[in-house]
């Protein structure tokens, strides 16, 4: 289970590909095609992510023949937040299970305090974990 949509995991993975990869000395490009075989995800979903996460500039595309996508800067400046933040609102993806408008009001449901401590843990994760942690060990 994961706290951020589909899309944001679809992020997340191309993102983590690239990571996988960076090499700011001899950069490796990859096409949106090998982004998405590599990570089992549809190619069209891969091509949308990437473009918009080109336009938050966390990568950076070329294209044509040796074109393709890397990080725009080194894995260890890019958090998870940032990669599924444009995809997802967050502080809203746990939501009350009495249904909506419940919690903001009075009385909270039995689960408000709990939610609200998972809520900010995952934030806290997401804003805490760069994409480092998926960089080769040298």
């Amino acid at each position: 289970m994961v706290p951020y949509g589909k899309t944001a995991q679809a992020a997340i993975a191309a993102m983590s590909r690239l990571a996988e990869v960076h090499n700011p000395a001899n950069p490796v490009r990859l096409s949106s095609l090998q982004i998405a075989e590599s990570r089992g995800l549809p190619q069209p979903l891969i091509g949308k992510v990437l473009t918009w996460l080109s336009q938050e500039r966390l990568i950076v595309g070329s294209p044509g023949p040796g074109g393709g996508y890397v990080l725009a800067k080194a894995p260890s400046e890019i958090t998870l937040y940032e990669i599924a933040a444009p995809f997802d609102r967050l502080e809203e993806t746990l939501v009350c299970p009495f249904g909506p408008n419940w919690c903001g009001n009075e009385p909270h449901c039995p689960l408000h305090d709990q939610l609200t401590e998972l809520r900010n843990s995952v934030a806290a994760f997401l804003k805490n974990t760069t994409l480092s942690a998926f960089c080769p060990k040298l």
